[in-house]
């Protein structure tokens, strides 16, 4: 209901005053943020590496914020349809998204991706991880070295997989193509969980995945890993080597994060920026990332938007390089 104002009362002043309770309205949702349930949309299938972290994540800050954080699985077109999704809600902090370097990826991939990098509001980073180049039992090598030797005395046959067109598991596998003269054909899928399966079964031979995806099948001896595209050898995986340590100069990571529409109030984007930082510092959600192979790590909203520029700007020539862009 319009509150009462005097005949007199118009023009500017009454223009000036319809802004002033605009500002009240806007403060006071602030205030009371939040109020109903937050949904934290994930752009790839449940139970795997984004999906595992994304529900610690949204269990905790449900409970840090009094309201039930839902998650919401849309694992298509490599996480566009999340941030599109996430983008066409207002922008009030009750639809986030579980950002990663595929928003980056994308924007580069595919000419009309419809949104862009300046369309997402940076929160914090809740994860960083390394890839494991994994590969299916069927296949007759036992590390990096035999693997190159069977794809050379086989070429074309090896087949990759990959979870969307200029991903960073096509990257890496067409750069390890490039550094070691290999040739792998290459099967799309719609998310890492159908991948890994597939990978058990032996119906895929090789996958780039991060290890989270993979680990537990590993230990379980279902798939082999040949290495990781960390610095060093990583803690969990005490007997699987760098990259680097096998003359392959290539190091690569992605990310996790927690990212809003841009437009979204600052004293939300403060508040969730707090409570993240105390979750991803929190013992528990440490041990858990850890465990799987990954690094938690939390950020302010400045070194989270420096993060995704330096990704897009990392990929830029390898998606020039192997004419990976793409319509849409």
């Amino acid at each position: 209901m319009m509150p009462f104002l005097p005949a007199h009362f118009c023009g500017a002043q009454f223009f000036g005053a319809m802004a002033l309770l605009a500002g009240v309205a806007a403060a006071g949702a602030q205030d009371s943020y939040p109020s109903r349930p937050i949904r934290l949309v994930v752009g790839f299938g449940a139970g795997g590496p984004t999906d595992i972290p994304a529900r610690f994540i949204a269990d905790k800050l449900g409970d840090a914020l009094g309201q039930r954080v839902v998650v919401e699985n849309k694992p298509a077109a490599a996480g566009m349809i999340a941030a599109r999704d996430v983008l066409s809600q207002p922008r009030d902090g009750y639809s986030l998204l579980l950002c990663t370097h595929f928003e980056a990826i994308n924007t580069a991939v595919y000419k009309n991706a419809q949104f862009k990098l300046n369309d997402l509001a940076p929160i914090s980073l809740i994860a960083k991880y390394y890839y494991g180049l994994a590969l299916a039992n069927v296949v007759p090598a036992t590390d990096l070295k035999s693997f190159v030797q069977y794809a050379k005395a086989h070429p074309g046959e090896v087949t990759y997989a990959t979870i969307g067109a200029g991903s960073a598991q096509e990257i890496l596998a067409r750069q390890l193509e490039k550094l070691t003269g290999i040739t792998m054909n290459r099967i799309p899928f719609r998310g890492g969980p159908q991948v890994v399966q597939e990978l058990v079964a032996g119906r895929v031979n090789f996958y780039v995945s991060p290890t989270l995806g993979v680990v537990p099948q590993y230990a379980e001896k279902q798939l082999k890993l040949l290495a990781v595209s960390a610095p060093e050898r990583l803690k969990n995986l005490p007997d699987t080597p760098a990259l680097t340590e096998l003359g392959i100069n290539f190091v690569r990571f992605g990310w996790l994060g927690i990212c809003a529409g841009a437009g979204t109030p600052q004293p939300i984007i403060d508040r969730l920026n707090r409570d993240l930082v105390a979750i991803v510092g929190a013992p528990e959600y440490r041990a858990m990332v850890e465990q799987a192979g990954s690094i938690p790590v939390s950020s302010s909203p400045q070194e989270l938007r420096q993060v995704i520029t330096q990704t897009l700007d990392d990929v830029a020539g390898s998606i020039r390089e192997f004419g990976m862009q793409q319509e849409q």
